[in-house]
């Protein structure tokens, strides 16, 4: 049958009922003669605790200590599961990230994988045990423990079905698959069947929440057939696949993410010559700010207005950076705003078809929602807009695109 690599987040592994409701989901997929490899997280709310306890002792702890701290999160849930497992009759070995040779950087908490061992792991598979390995951890070449930061379970399980060339890679949440928005901002979303890498990558990064950039990168570099499940409904999830794959009549836009994350920051009359905008992006990014949408407008006085975005956290640090930055180049002045949002239409359909930003320009237009900032790429289209108009810009959006229909199949174009 199939090799499946399944990964388990928090909320599927809440607690003990819900650890015994995947070990039920994995032997079902075990008894139907499928050799599986279970990724879990830590049991939901169990790394806020952990991180409760550390600042408690030390305002900013050692990386290194949280590492460790960490870890330990997902050494619980693989032993947990491993017995729920074994009490159904189904032989099950779990791993920690150091144990099933996961090697790292040495990048404490945001470390990157650089090498599997898959030597002991394909030894338990062929004599038919589940394996039940920690998400989110490894170890660097002197064998401290790491941690891979926001999303690391996810990445763990692509980077395992990579090494493993798995025929599918499943990742189970408390989603039954991609939309085509938020359905708790338009009701009419809808489950997409299938979605490219391309498109995935982008609304990870433009806002949705359904998948962690860094998983979806490591699986369209490998090739991993990538599919999202509800943990507690059946269901066939959402396949993320090459473009390729994909039916050629494909929709000009596939979905519309969104991020209220976001804050701007404008300078005015800066003198325009030659290096001014790393003049003030230098001391941003120096202050391990990222920036996200840039505009400069220049004016016929010889001067500039230079725009961007940041994450809504860091509009104050930012302000505090741009304000030093005015002085050294003689700006007239700087204002801000942390009350916008972005959002942002996704298709690889746009590729071979005119007019879409347009058509999205004039949708907004109808409902008075002014745009601020526009950035475009082959397959999206992002806008900064008041925050105050999302819900209405995205639902005007999703109408424009008829993306509440389901798309036509190739025998009927």
């Amino acid at each position: 049958m199939a090799l499946l690599v399944q990964k388990f987040g928090g909320t599927s592994v809440g607690d003990l009922d819900r650890i015994q409701g995947v070990a039920d989901k994995v032997k079902g997929f075990r008894d139907q003669g499928h050799d599986i490899v279970v990724v879990v997280s830590a049991m939901s709310g169990e790394t806020n605790r952990l991180t409760d306890l550390a600042t408690t002792l030390q305002k900013h702890p050692s990386p290194r200590e949280m590492d460790v701290l960490l870890s330990t999160g997902e050494q619980v849930t693989i032993a947990l599961l491993s017995m729920a497992l074994e009490e159904r009759g189904c032989p099950a070995r779990s791993y920690t990230g150091g144990q099933v040779r996961i090697t790292t950087d040495d990048a404490h908490t945001k470390a990157r994988i650089r090498d599997i061992d898959t030597h002991r792991m394909k030894q338990d598979l062929a004599e038919g045990r589940v394996l039940v390995v920690a998400g989110f951890q490894g170890c660097d070449a002197q064998g401290n423990i790491t941690t891979l930061g926001r999303g690391g379970s996810d990445t763990t399980a692509v980077a395992l079905a990579a090494a493993l060339k798995a025929d599918e890679c499943q990742i189970y949440t408390d989603v039954d698959g991609v939309y085509t928005t938020d359905p708790r901002v338009v009701d009419s979303a809808r489950r997409l069947d299938q979605v490219t890498f391309e498109e995935m990558l982008e609304m990870a990064s433009l806002g949705s929440k359904v998948l962690q950039i860094r998983a979806v990168e490591f699986a369209g570099k490998y090739n991993v057939n990538l599919r999202v499940l509800h943990t507690f409904q059946d269901g066939p999830g959402t396949l993320i696949t090459l473009e390729e794959d994909v039916a050629m009549e494909s929709p000009v836009v596939s979905g519309i993410a969104f991020n209220r994350d976001e804050a701007k920051i404008t300078i005015k009359g800066v003198p325009d010559i030659p290096g001014v905008a790393s003049r003030i992006l230098g001391p941003v990014s120096a202050a391990n700010i990222e920036v996200d949408m840039i505009v400069q407008n220049v004016a016929d006085d010889r001067t500039t207005d230079f725009t961007f975005t940041v994450h809504r956290n860091d509009y104050h640090r930012t302000m505090d950076v741009v304000a030093r930055i005015c002085e050294e180049l003689g700006a007239k002045e700087h204002d801000g705003d942390s009350k916008i949002a972005k959002v942002s239409i996704v298709g690889v359909g746009m590729r071979s078809h005119a007019g879409v930003a347009t058509k999205m320009f004039q949708a907004l237009a109808y409902e008075g929602i002014n745009i601020q900032i526009i950035s475009t790429s082959e397959i999206k289209v992002s806008v900064i807009i008041a925050e105050k108009y999302l819900e209405l810009a995205v639902r005007a959006l999703h109408s424009v695109f008829e993306l509440d229909k389901e798309p036509a199949a190739e025998n009927d174009v």
